[in-house]
């Protein structure tokens, strides 16, 4: 079977061609996006899954935008620290061939830091791809074709952004088994976050607010979530995602990667040291967020924990893209949770504080669709 052409920048995406290399399908020019609330019932509802559709983008307004930014200015340096760990981790594991696969979309800004900081700090040109993963669905199978083809599978990181309750860590190494028998890729996943403590590759288990979570494909390459509908995708083809070219005034993209790598310099050394200790601890790990998601669904009514977001990047996508019920929220994280306040106000959602669980916040799904909670 003849493999699909992969895409670049900047016919496909804001990043620079260099910097990744998207194993996607084009669909800008077909619509996709559906309202939010309609969106939501067709989900629920199991009339639709929902990587067949795209949410409509939200657009923040200039005081989102300002705390967008002042979040970046107050976290670059801890990013910058915990992607200098996750690389090193990285290498430590593959080595200087290593082949680095995000997992588009939350994944591919952290898989470029990556690729950027074994560049500044080994002087590496290390190969980087973005793919899909749907979860339910398993991972795009053409792309693991076109790695194969190209790669020693056994170089290959998957690189993610975060991890939640560990959905997609349980989903990627489901699929690579899966497709073991036609080429064995291990199924490793670092991340810059592992609040949910579900891999051992990781800059740092604490839930803290990555500035790229904050916003949509404005600080994503000006990428859409991917998307697997069997109308558009046939059995040759990648999955497939949107350009928004249109949002290029808006877009932010490159600016967080050059304000997170204008502070390498300042934390070399400080990976330097810390690194072996990491290295060395006990990383294994005990999916302690699978434990958290169950009793906060049973505590408020819900049954179906695909309706429970753990972890401040969740919720964040919970605000931006699906209909929120109510927020959970550790008081002591509040600085770490300013854009979500201000999301959580425009939507009229309502915010709980909390102190009794492991992330700085959670949000809900409204049950409201289906047979998720007690009304």
């Amino acid at each position: 079977m003849t493999l699909p052409t992969p895409l670049r920048g900047p016919d496909f995406g804001s990043y620079p061609a260099e910097d990744v290399t998207w194993l996607l399908k084009d669909l800008s020019d077909v619509q996709l996006e559906a309202p939010t609330e309609e969106r939501e019932a067709a989900i629920q509802a199991g009339r639709a899954h929902y990587a067949e559709s795209l949410p409509q983008e939200y657009q923040p307004g200039p005081e989102y935008q300002r705390l967008f930014q002042k979040a970046l200015e107050a976290s670059a340096e801890r990013v910058a620290y915990a992607a200098g760990l996750m690389t090193e981790m990285i290498l430590a594991e593959r080595g200087p061939d290593a082949t680095l696969v995000s997992l588009a979309r939350a994944g591919t800004p952290v898989g470029i830091l990556a690729r950027r900081w074994a560049r500044f700090a080994h002087g590496l040109d290390l190969p980087h791809y973005a793919i899909s993963i749907v979860r339910g669905r398993g991972i795009d199978t053409v792309a693991l074709r076109y790695l194969a083809e190209h790669h020693d599978p056994s170089t290959v990181m998957f690189v993610d952004g975060w991890t939640g309750k560990g959905a997609i860590a349980r989903e990627l190494a489901a699929a690579l088994e899966d497709h073991a028998p036609e080429a064995r890729f291990p199924s490793d996943l670092a991340v810059l976050a592992d609040p949910g403590r579900c891999t051992p590759l990781y800059g740092t288990r604490d839930d803290f607010l990555i500035p790229s979570a904050c916003l949509n494909s404005t600080v994503s390459g000006l990428v859409s979530r991917t998307v697997l509908n069997r109308d558009l995708i046939g059995p040759g083809d990648f999955h497939g995602a949107k350009f928004y070219a249109d949002l290029a005034d808006d877009d932010v993209s490159n600016h967080f990667l050059d304000t997170v790598c204008a502070y390498f310099p300042n934390v070399a050394d400080r990976v330097e040291k810390d690194f072996p200790d990491l290295r060395s601890a006990d990383r294994t790990p005990d999916w302690s967020g699978w434990d958290t998601v169950r009793r906060v669904g049973l505590a408020h009514g819900v049954d179906d924990l695909n309706l429970v977001k753990p972890g401040v990047g969740e919720t964040t996508r919970v605000l931006l893209r699906r209909v929120p019920w109510k927020i959970l929220a550790r008081p002591d994280a509040a600085p770490d949770l300013m854009h979500i306040q201000l999301l959580a106000d425009e939507r009229d959602v309502p915010v709980l504080p909390v102190d009794d669980i492991p992330y700085a916040c959670m949000g809900l799904i409204h049950p409201k669709f289906g047979q998720g909670a007690v009304q």
